[in-house]
Protein backbone atom coordinates (compact mmCIF):
# COMPACT_ATOMS: atom_id res chain seq x y z
CA UNK A 1 0.00 0.00 0.00
CA UNK A 2 1.35 3.41 -1.03
CA UNK A 3 0.90 6.16 1.55
CA UNK A 4 2.36 9.30 3.09
CA UNK A 5 2.13 9.68 6.87
CA UNK A 6 2.86 12.91 8.72
CA UNK A 7 4.75 12.19 11.93
CA UNK A 8 4.59 15.90 12.68
CA UNK A 9 3.45 19.15 11.11
CA UNK A 10 5.31 21.81 13.11
CA UNK A 11 7.56 24.23 11.29
CA UNK A 12 10.19 26.71 12.47
CA UNK A 13 11.71 27.16 15.90
CA UNK A 14 8.86 28.20 18.18
CA UNK A 15 6.25 25.68 17.03
CA UNK A 16 8.90 22.94 17.22
CA UNK A 17 10.68 23.87 20.46
CA UNK A 18 7.36 24.28 22.27
CA UNK A 19 5.91 21.18 20.55
CA UNK A 20 2.73 23.07 19.70
CA UNK A 21 2.57 20.43 17.01
CA UNK A 22 4.80 17.38 16.62
CA UNK A 23 7.93 17.44 14.46
CA UNK A 24 8.77 13.88 13.43
CA UNK A 25 8.88 14.38 9.66
CA UNK A 26 7.16 12.19 7.07
CA UNK A 27 7.10 8.47 6.32
CA UNK A 28 6.68 7.72 2.61
CA UNK A 29 5.78 4.26 1.34
CA UNK A 30 5.87 4.22 -2.45
CA UNK A 31 6.67 1.47 -4.97
CA UNK A 32 7.49 -0.99 -2.16
CA UNK A 33 10.06 1.38 -0.62
CA UNK A 34 9.84 2.95 2.84
CA UNK A 35 11.60 6.30 3.16
CA UNK A 36 11.74 8.58 6.19
CA UNK A 37 11.91 12.26 5.23
CA UNK A 38 13.22 15.00 7.52
CA UNK A 39 13.22 13.23 10.93
CA UNK A 40 12.96 16.17 13.30
CA UNK A 41 12.62 16.02 17.12
CA UNK A 42 10.49 13.09 18.24
CA UNK A 43 10.61 11.10 15.00
CA UNK A 44 11.42 7.78 16.68
CA UNK A 45 8.72 8.25 19.31
CA UNK A 46 6.17 9.16 16.66
CA UNK A 47 7.00 6.08 14.58
CA UNK A 48 6.65 3.72 17.52
CA UNK A 49 3.47 5.35 18.84
CA UNK A 50 1.82 5.45 15.41
CA UNK A 51 -1.36 3.44 14.91
CA UNK A 52 -0.57 1.05 13.36
CA UNK A 53 3.06 1.22 14.50
CA UNK A 54 5.70 2.14 11.95
CA UNK A 55 8.71 -0.09 12.57
CA UNK A 56 11.99 1.71 11.78
CA UNK A 57 13.56 -1.63 10.85
CA UNK A 58 11.25 -1.59 7.82
CA UNK A 59 12.88 1.57 6.47
CA UNK A 60 14.92 1.37 3.28
CA UNK A 61 16.35 4.85 3.66
CA UNK A 62 16.35 8.28 5.28
CA UNK A 63 16.38 11.61 3.45
CA UNK A 64 17.28 15.06 4.77
CA UNK A 65 16.17 18.08 2.78
CA UNK A 66 18.56 20.18 4.88
CA UNK A 67 20.47 20.34 8.15
CA UNK A 68 18.20 22.54 10.28
CA UNK A 69 17.33 20.85 13.55
CA UNK A 70 13.58 20.66 12.93
CA UNK A 71 14.42 18.47 9.92
CA UNK A 72 17.35 16.39 11.16
CA UNK A 73 17.39 16.17 14.95
CA UNK A 74 16.53 12.45 15.06
CA UNK A 75 18.58 11.30 12.07
CA UNK A 76 21.18 9.45 14.13
CA UNK A 77 18.75 7.58 16.36
CA UNK A 78 16.67 6.71 13.30
CA UNK A 79 19.75 5.26 11.60
CA UNK A 80 20.33 3.24 14.78
CA UNK A 81 16.72 2.05 14.80
CA UNK A 82 16.65 1.30 11.05
CA UNK A 83 19.74 -0.91 11.38
CA UNK A 84 18.58 -2.83 14.47
CA UNK A 85 20.94 -1.01 16.78
CA UNK A 86 23.73 -1.16 14.22
CA UNK A 87 23.70 -4.98 14.11
CA UNK A 88 22.23 -5.14 10.61
CA UNK A 89 24.06 -3.05 8.02
CA UNK A 90 21.30 -1.81 5.73
CA UNK A 91 19.59 1.20 4.25
CA UNK A 92 20.63 4.40 2.50
CA UNK A 93 21.02 8.00 3.55
CA UNK A 94 20.47 10.98 1.25
CA UNK A 95 21.55 14.43 2.47
CA UNK A 96 23.10 17.72 1.31
CA UNK A 97 26.87 18.03 1.64
CA UNK A 98 26.77 20.49 4.55
CA UNK A 99 24.87 17.94 6.65
CA UNK A 100 27.85 15.60 6.26
CA UNK A 101 30.96 17.77 6.05
CA UNK A 102 32.14 20.35 8.60
CA UNK A 103 30.04 20.36 11.77
CA UNK A 104 28.03 17.36 10.51
CA UNK A 105 24.56 16.54 11.78
CA UNK A 106 25.02 12.90 10.77
CA UNK A 107 27.62 11.52 13.16
CA UNK A 108 30.45 9.40 11.76
CA UNK A 109 29.73 6.55 14.15
CA UNK A 110 26.26 5.99 12.69
CA UNK A 111 27.42 6.25 9.09
CA UNK A 112 29.11 2.87 9.55
CA UNK A 113 25.70 1.28 10.16
CA UNK A 114 24.28 2.00 6.71
CA UNK A 115 25.03 0.62 3.26
CA UNK A 116 25.27 3.86 1.30
CA UNK A 117 25.39 7.64 1.66
CA UNK A 118 24.44 9.84 -1.29
CA UNK A 119 25.09 13.57 -1.38
CA UNK A 120 22.17 15.52 -2.80
CA UNK A 121 22.95 18.00 -5.58
CA UNK A 122 20.94 20.31 -7.79
CA UNK A 123 19.48 18.74 -10.91
CA UNK A 124 20.39 15.14 -10.05
CA UNK A 125 18.37 11.91 -10.16
CA UNK A 126 18.55 9.07 -7.65
CA UNK A 127 17.14 5.63 -7.01
CA UNK A 128 16.39 3.64 -3.89
CA UNK A 129 15.41 0.16 -4.94
CA UNK A 130 12.37 0.52 -7.21
CA UNK A 131 11.80 4.19 -6.33
CA UNK A 132 13.27 7.02 -8.40
CA UNK A 133 13.42 10.67 -7.38
CA UNK A 134 15.17 13.92 -8.21
CA UNK A 135 16.31 17.21 -6.68
CA UNK A 136 15.40 19.71 -9.41
CA UNK A 137 16.75 22.94 -7.91
CA UNK A 138 18.57 24.24 -4.85
CA UNK A 139 16.28 26.27 -2.62
CA UNK A 140 16.81 29.74 -1.21
CA UNK A 141 17.27 29.04 2.48
CA UNK A 142 19.87 29.59 5.17
CA UNK A 143 21.65 26.30 4.44
CA UNK A 144 21.93 23.96 1.46
CA UNK A 145 18.36 22.80 0.89
CA UNK A 146 16.57 20.66 -1.70
CA UNK A 147 13.01 19.65 -2.36
CA UNK A 148 12.28 16.25 -3.84
CA UNK A 149 10.24 15.09 -6.82
CA UNK A 150 9.36 11.41 -6.51
CA UNK A 151 8.74 9.55 -9.76
CA UNK A 152 6.46 6.71 -8.72
CA UNK A 153 5.30 4.03 -11.11
CA UNK A 154 1.70 5.30 -10.94
CA UNK A 155 1.97 8.82 -9.51
CA UNK A 156 4.41 11.67 -9.04
CA UNK A 157 4.80 13.41 -5.69
CA UNK A 158 6.68 16.65 -5.07
CA UNK A 159 7.86 17.86 -1.69
CA UNK A 160 8.72 21.56 -1.67
CA UNK A 161 10.84 21.92 1.45
CA UNK A 162 11.77 25.17 3.20
CA UNK A 163 12.58 28.01 0.83
CA UNK A 164 12.00 31.61 -0.08
CA UNK A 165 9.59 31.86 -3.00
CA UNK A 166 11.08 32.00 -6.49
CA UNK A 167 9.43 31.55 -9.88
CA UNK A 168 11.19 28.32 -10.84
CA UNK A 169 9.45 26.38 -8.08
CA UNK A 170 6.25 26.13 -10.11
CA UNK A 171 7.95 24.69 -13.19
CA UNK A 172 10.23 22.07 -11.64
CA UNK A 173 7.86 20.50 -9.10
CA UNK A 174 4.95 19.46 -11.32
CA UNK A 175 3.26 16.45 -9.73
CA UNK A 176 0.01 14.62 -9.03
CA UNK A 177 0.49 15.18 -5.30
CA UNK A 178 2.19 18.30 -3.98
CA UNK A 179 3.41 18.64 -0.38
CA UNK A 180 4.13 22.25 0.59
CA UNK A 181 5.97 23.53 3.66
CA UNK A 182 4.03 26.70 4.50
CA UNK A 183 5.43 28.35 7.63
CA UNK A 184 4.01 31.86 7.27
CA UNK A 185 0.62 33.48 6.79
CA UNK A 186 2.17 36.61 5.28
CA UNK A 187 5.59 36.95 3.60
CA UNK A 188 8.28 38.49 5.82
CA UNK A 189 11.45 40.17 4.61
CA UNK A 190 14.51 38.18 5.56
CA UNK A 191 12.52 35.03 6.40
CA UNK A 192 13.21 32.39 3.76
CA UNK A 193 9.98 30.43 4.12
CA UNK A 194 6.82 30.14 2.04
CA UNK A 195 3.64 32.02 2.94
CA UNK A 196 0.00 31.53 2.00
CA UNK A 197 0.43 34.05 -0.83
CA UNK A 198 3.33 32.01 -2.19
CA UNK A 199 1.41 28.76 -1.79
CA UNK A 200 -1.50 30.10 -3.83
CA UNK A 201 0.82 31.00 -6.71
CA UNK A 202 2.51 27.60 -6.69
CA UNK A 203 -0.73 25.60 -6.44
CA UNK A 204 -2.43 27.65 -9.16
CA UNK A 205 0.43 27.05 -11.57
CA UNK A 206 1.19 23.39 -10.84
CA UNK A 207 -2.47 22.33 -10.53
CA UNK A 208 -1.81 19.03 -8.75
CA UNK A 209 -4.60 16.53 -8.15
CA UNK A 210 -3.97 16.96 -4.43
CA UNK A 211 -1.99 19.53 -2.43
CA UNK A 212 -1.11 18.91 1.21
CA UNK A 213 0.02 21.81 3.40
CA UNK A 214 2.37 21.15 6.33
CA UNK A 215 5.26 22.53 8.41
CA UNK A 216 3.25 25.27 10.08
CA UNK A 217 4.76 28.14 12.03
CA UNK A 218 2.97 29.89 14.87
CA UNK A 219 1.05 32.35 12.68
CA UNK A 220 -0.26 29.49 10.53
CA UNK A 221 -1.30 27.45 13.56
CA UNK A 222 -3.15 30.41 15.08
CA UNK A 223 -4.91 31.00 11.75
CA UNK A 224 -6.25 27.41 11.63
CA UNK A 225 -4.51 25.65 8.70
CA UNK A 226 -7.63 23.67 7.78
CA UNK A 227 -9.53 26.89 7.14
CA UNK A 228 -6.65 28.24 5.08
CA UNK A 229 -6.69 25.02 3.03
CA UNK A 230 -10.42 25.42 2.38
CA UNK A 231 -9.90 28.96 1.09
CA UNK A 232 -7.02 27.88 -1.13
CA UNK A 233 -9.20 25.11 -2.57
CA UNK A 234 -11.86 27.66 -3.46
CA UNK A 235 -9.34 30.07 -5.03
CA UNK A 236 -7.29 27.54 -7.00
CA UNK A 237 -9.80 24.82 -7.88
CA UNK A 238 -7.37 22.27 -6.43
CA UNK A 239 -8.11 19.86 -3.59
CA UNK A 240 -5.98 21.44 -0.82
CA UNK A 241 -5.78 19.75 2.59
CA UNK A 242 -3.92 20.79 5.73
CA UNK A 243 -2.00 17.90 7.25
CA UNK A 244 -2.35 17.13 10.94
CA UNK A 245 -0.07 15.17 13.26
CA UNK A 246 -0.42 11.46 12.54
CA UNK A 247 -2.54 11.96 9.41
CA UNK A 248 -2.01 9.34 6.71
CA UNK A 249 -2.82 9.95 3.05
CA UNK A 250 -3.32 7.13 0.59
CA UNK A 251 -1.20 7.46 -2.55
CA UNK A 252 -3.06 4.74 -4.40
CA UNK A 253 -3.93 6.03 -7.85
CA UNK A 254 -7.63 5.31 -7.44
CA UNK A 255 -7.79 7.48 -4.33
CA UNK A 256 -6.13 10.52 -5.93
CA UNK A 257 -7.57 10.85 -9.41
Amino acid sequence: MDFLKFLGTAGARFAVSRQIRKSGGMWLSLDDINLLIDPGPGSLVRCLSSQPKLNPVDLDGILLSHRHIDHCNDVNIMIEAMTNGGHTKKGSLFAPSDALDDDPVVLHHFRNHIESITVLKEGKKYSLGSLSFETPVQHIHGVETYGIRFLGSDITLSYIADTKYFEELSSVYTADVLVLNVVLVEPKDGINHLSIVDAEKIISRIKPKLCILTHFGMTMIRSKPWKIAEKLSEKTGVNVIAASDGKQFSLEEKNIF
